[in-house]
């Protein structure tokens, strides 16, 4: 018999460590090759991590909610034959050293309030991994407070992320009863007698309101949003475009499309077609800030929102989008929509974009204002498509006619875009849409 160790794959270039969510087999039962062990979460996309041999799992070297490094053996699996390889479970993590506080006595005070804490168990109802609660006797977190936490893990657990997300709001809060007191010992000392101002307290729940936990992904999204306002200068171009001829010619494709590929001809790869040609033509959309330099990216990856089957967003990227024919994006948006609805994407799929298009028309919007996703510095929202009546130019003068017609929403960094560039653009963008050839092929 011979073992095999299983270690956390590479998920690209980015992703340096996972976090794992659940354990599929236990130890003693018997795995097939290509059949998924477990389920980690990186901070983009959850995965499965398949077995690479046949055999027995016969040891887990790590709990469920352990961070765990790229490379790192994570379970070690019994094969038939071969030699016995040496598994070295990974090297405990040091621990961090503590800042050193200007106050010796508030630093003893905080020590012994840890200390008189009393451990913490886990409950019928609640279980507790050994991380959370290292994490609980760290930060002084009582065994009622810990009770309190609202978990996201599997049947309600808390996890890692849960226990940080408490102590952050936590801080926060204490932060601002600081600052308050600290404002009344100067006005104290002042003797200034100012009204003093009204603390700003949590939104509290009646008892017929409901409380839901926000998801982990919806956390993420939440962070990286605010993020990218306190970051970007957003400023928004509007434009409206007539893509009656596009609508007429997919009309005309999409059932002999459907036949011949198995897979339905939508709009989305028409436009993505349009926005990668534009930055093709305006290589300074194209870019990310770093600092006080700008990075020019050599590749046009697009980043197209999807849909998640919790209802999250996210941004699967179309890799390299301008050297892409039609069918060839057609295909690629369709696999990455696809994937992305039944939660298969891999940490790849999502890494490396320099410019994202989001659909805000599916929702029936007619126009929005999406926010930058970062490092990039534009995004640009599509509007639903609506039959209008509208005036068209003919050499023989102006008339009134129904058209298709839709408005495209540019954001984009005013740091580094300036209205200009940001409103060309997005009128390339559409008039690649206008100048659609009726008698293309596909």
């Amino acid at each position: 018999m011979a073992k095999f160790e299983l270690k956390l794959p590479k998920m690209g270039e980015s992703v340096a460590e996972a976090t794992i969510t659940s354990w599929l087999k236990d130890v003693g039962e018997t795995i097939e090759a290509d059949e998924a062990v477990l389920e980690i979460a990186t901070d983009k996309v959850d995965s499965e991590v398949p077995s690479e041999v046949d055999g027995v799992l016969v040891e887990k070297l790590f709990d469920v909610d352990d961070v765990v490094q790229v490379g790192q053996t994570i379970a070690v699996i019994e094969t038939e034959g071969g030699e016995t390889v040496e598994v070295k479970a990974p090297a405990a993590e040091a621990p961090k050293a503590e800042p050193v506080k200007e106050a010796a006595e508030v630093a003893q005070t905080v020590t012994a309030a840890k200390e008189t804490v009393a451990p913490i168990e886990s409950t019928g109802e609640r279980f507790y991994s050994p991380l959370v609660k290292n994490i609980a006797k760290q930060e002084g977190i009582s065994q009622t407070e810990l009770d309190s936490i609202g978990g996201t893990g599997k049947d309600g657990r808390v996890t890692k992320n849960d226990i940080k997300a408490y102590l952050e709001s936590r801080s926060s809060v204490s932060k601002i009863e600081e600052n308050v007191t600290l404002s009344a010992v100067e006005r104290s000392s002042s003797e200034q007698k100012v009204p003093s101002k009204e603390k700003s307290t949590p939104a509290i729940a009646s008892g017929s309101d409901e409380i839901v936990e926000m998801s982990r992904m919806g956390k993420l999204v939440a962070k990286h949003m605010v993020d990218s306002v306190q970051t970007s200068a957003h400023v928004q171009s509007f434009i409206e475009a007539d893509v009656t001829n596009i609508w007429n010619w997919r009309k005309k494709h999409k059932d002999s499309f459907k036949k011949r590929e198995g897979e339905n001809l939508t709009f989305t790869p028409i436009f993505m077609e349009a926005v990668a040609k534009a930055l093709r033509d305006f290589p300074m959309m194209n870019i990310s800030v770093q600092g006080d330099s700008i990075i020019k990216k050599k590749h046009i990856n697009l980043g197209m929102a999807a849909a998640l089957p919790d209802g999250n967003l996210i941004v699967p990227v179309i890799k390299d989008a301008d050297q892409l024919n039609l069918l060839g994006m057609a295909k690629k948006v369709n696999d990455l929509a696809n994937r992305a609805r039944v939660g298969k994407l891999n940490p790849d799929d999502i890494q490396g974009g320099t410019y994202t298009v989001t659909n805000v028309g599916t929702f029936g919007s007619i126009m929005g204002t999406p926010i930058i996703n970062q490092p990039q510095v534009g995004i640009l929202a599509l509007g639903a498509i609506r039959k209008v009546p509208a005036v068209i130019e003919t050499p023989e003068g102006d008339f009134i006619g129904i058209r298709y017609r839709m408005f495209l929403s540019h954001s984009y960094d005013h740091r580094v875009v300036n209205g200009a560039l940001g409103g060309q653009f997005v009128k390339a963008v559409k008039d690649y849409l206008e100048s659609w050839d009726m008698d293309r092929e596909i």
